[in-house]
């Protein structure tokens, strides 16, 4: 029944909430064997979960949205394949899935493997006869339709191997943020955290601004001074030497605080430790070419995603835009 599923899923919340020791001793091999999930990033994706996902209140009146397997007197096999860019990024299938009630079989990224297995033993642990309906497994086959995100090469093989199933394949996306000029330092100091929370690995990181014309960065980099200590993330400081020794030998203009790069380019997609910037003489225009993309996540600023709220997705913020619900609802 789905209130047993809910019930379960608010005992999880307690649990990550909690100071338990052994918690704490997976988040430590987690970070051990992805060097990119330092613990603070690793907490804050917990955090996130907890309050935007596993909320007692909102999480029931979005499972008032599911056709459940119970309501169709018809179970499916759902094949997940989760990606591996930040702590926990599958976790919103995996809840929208089992919500429903349908067996999860799920292939996890080798980059976060640890978290994703962790919560998953704890479930069954709390109910055994979750052994049966959520499995791990390295090779997804016999499924009844599949939801995979990766990269955009992968996609193309995502396409291939479960163009006969019914699926949801998610590509390569990313934020911006579009400025006026007269945001606030508590404002710019937010959008640091857009930018830099995860090592700006995540599809709802900004790795690109739209700035007005004769735009003054300063106030800007100050702000974003919060993020210094990335600098001394071995992984992170490799990345700025690496993409600072391009730009010098290239004789390319550039602007840094020493945590992070800031150069003119086209792309909104930016390396690590890169934030790209374009100049605007009318933000209008800006919105109309953003508005045709389909490797957009999200927009950030005035009048759009507020500042600092990027990584903080609530329950109905469905990754590419489309509704895993609705999906599942239509099988």
């Amino acid at each position: 029944m789905i209130e047993n599923r809910i019930e379960l899923l608010l005992r999880l919340k307690s649990y990550l909430e909690s100071e338990d020791q052994h918690l704490a001793s997976i988040k430590e091999i987690a970070e051990r064997k992805n060097g990119w999930f330092t613990l603070d990033f690793i907490n804050q994706s917990i955090y996130s979960i907890c309050h935007h996902y596993l909320n007692e209140y909102e999480l029931i009146a979005f499972a008032s949205l599911i056709k459940t397997a119970e309501s169709k007197n018809k179970c499916l096999t759902i094949g997940l394949v989760m990606a591996g860019n930040i702590p926990m990024v599958g976790f919103h299938d995996f809840l929208c899935v089992f919500l429903s009630g349908h067996r999860i079989h799920i292939k996890l990224s080798s980059k976060d493997e640890v978290l994703m297995k962790h919560i998953i033993e704890k479930m069954i642990e709390w109910d055994e006869s979750l052994q049966e309906v959520i499995v791990i497994s390295d090779m997804l086959k016999g499924c009844d339709a599949y939801i995979a995100t990766g990269s955009n090469n992968s996609a193309n093989y995502f396409e291939y191997y479960f163009a006969k199933y019914p699926h949801i394949i998610r590509k390569n996306r990313t934020s911006v943020a579009i400025l006026t000029g007269k945001e606030t330092t508590e404002e710019l100091e937010a959008l640091a955290d857009d930018v830099y929370q995860y090592y700006g690995l995540g599809c709802r990181n900004v790795t690109k601004l739209y700035v007005p014309t004769d735009y003054d960065f300063i106030n800007l980099l100050n702000a974003f001074k919060k993020y210094d200590h990335l600098k001394d993330h071995n992984k992170y400081r490799n990345n700025i030497d690496y993409n600072l020794a391009i730009y010098i030998l290239n004789n390319q203009y550039y602007m840094s605080n020493d945590s992070l790069l800031m150069v003119e380019n086209e792309s909104i997609f930016s390396p690590i430790s890169v934030l790209h910037y374009e100049f605007y003489d009318k933000q209008e225009a800006i919105i109309e070419s953003l508005s045709h993309r389909n490797d957009l996540q999200a927009i950030v600023g005035h009048d759009f995603i507020p500042f600092g709220e990027a990584q903080k997705p609530m329950l109905t913020d469905f990754a590419d835009g489309v509704n895993t619900i609705e999906f599942l609802n239509s099988l």
